[in-house]
């Protein structure tokens, strides 16, 4: 059985984040109809430094695929040679459970998480948003930059980062890439006051964005937190804010943006307002008003790894391109 071996460089040519972004609507809209199964993902603690290894396997009925990303997250590689995220995401056929494809999961990841951040600010920010602020430089601050550069009219961006280097030099080089004004903020506060967008990406497992600084009609892309315990968002951020999840179970049961606040009495699940995917498809409403504040909270899905995945493997098959190697597939036998 011929295998695509796809890495880096192989997924970023494949799957450009305009049809990333287009992708990753029609998956939230394929689960919201019910034609994914997807399991909570499993997660391995190791015992020192906050590490850990997730396992999130997931299927997409009628579209031929299922498959996991297996993945390890080492908050401690931020500033370092490592990404933070690394792994694989592996696709099946389901017609006879063949290994169709090994992708790089870093540029996967780094890739849909932007691109589904750029379909919940498409449908819950408003038209006219052009202030942007990043919490965090690192990669997912380049992919969501250049995501939501598609979907709204982006004149100014703010980035904060603890490495004060790092800032000026991500406002430095994409300001020159993007041909869009981008400053480095002193901080969060700086970078988040006023702005009609906010994107958290960092590591941090402590709030980094205050409630009380955010100003009226902004919307929220929370992204970097992915535990019970952690959050980048206060208490007060999230109440203020009309709440739409990825998925409202892994919601529920995942994240400290959500837990946290419940579990101090400020908000319940009619908090929740939606999933992202009930909105893009009529099944409820997104935002209400130009004054009310929309927070979005990406925790990640299989199935957006699956979608992505598969698509990097249709294209190399399409085109002729990519590493395909022999592993397994066939029965083996002694005759």
């Amino acid at each position: 059985m011929k295998v695509l071996i796809a890495d880096q460089e192989t997924v970023a040519a494949l799957l450009p984040m305009g049809a990333c972004i287009e992708l990753m609507e029609q998956t939230l809209c394929a689960l919201a109809a019910g034609k994914a199964t997807l399991p909570l993902r499993s997660s391995m603690v190791l015992p020192e430094g906050g590490n850990r290894m997730l396992l999130m396997p997931s299927a997409l009925h009628g579209a031929g695929a299922l498959g996991a990303k297996i993945i390890t997250i080492f908050p401690g590689n931020h500033g370092t040679g490592y990404d933070a995220h690394q792994g694989v995401v592996l696709v099946f056929d389901d017609r006879h459970g063949s290994l169709r494809a090994i992708v790089d999961a870093t540029a996967v990841t780094a890739l849909r998480t932007a691109a589904v951040s750029a379909v919940a600010t498409r449908a819950l920010a408003r038209p006219e948003a052009s202030e942007l602020a990043l919490l965090g430089a690192g990669t997912q601050a380049h992919t969501h930059l250049e995501a939501l550069l598609l979907v709204r009219p982006i004149r100014r961006v703010r980035v904060y980062d603890p490495d004060e280097g790092r800032a000026r030099s991500f406002a430095h080089r994409e300001s020159e890439r993007r041909g869009v004004a981008v400053m480095a903020a002193g901080s969060p506060r700086e970078a988040v006051e006023g702005a009609h967008i906010i994107c958290t990406v960092t590591t941090s497992p402590q709030p980094v964005l205050r409630g009380e600084w955010l100003a009226a009609g902004a919307h929220l892309n929370a992204v970097g937190a992915y535990s019970p315990t952690t959050r980048e968002l206060d208490s007060e951020a999230v109440r203020r804010a009309s709440l739409f999840a990825d998925r409202r179970e892994s919601l529920l049961r995942e994240s400290g943006e959500y837990l946290i606040p419940a579990g101090e009495g400020l908000i319940g699940e009619e908090h929740i307002r939606a999933e992202l995917g009930e909105v893009l498809t009529g099944k409820a409403p997104g935002r209400r008003s130009a004054e009310e504040i929309t927070l979005f909270k990406s925790l990640g899905l299989a199935v957006e790894d699956l979608a992505a995945a598969r698509s990097v493997l249709e294209q190399a098959e399409a085109r002729g391109e990519g590493v395909f190697v022999e592993i397994g597939g066939r029965h083996f036998g002694w005759e």
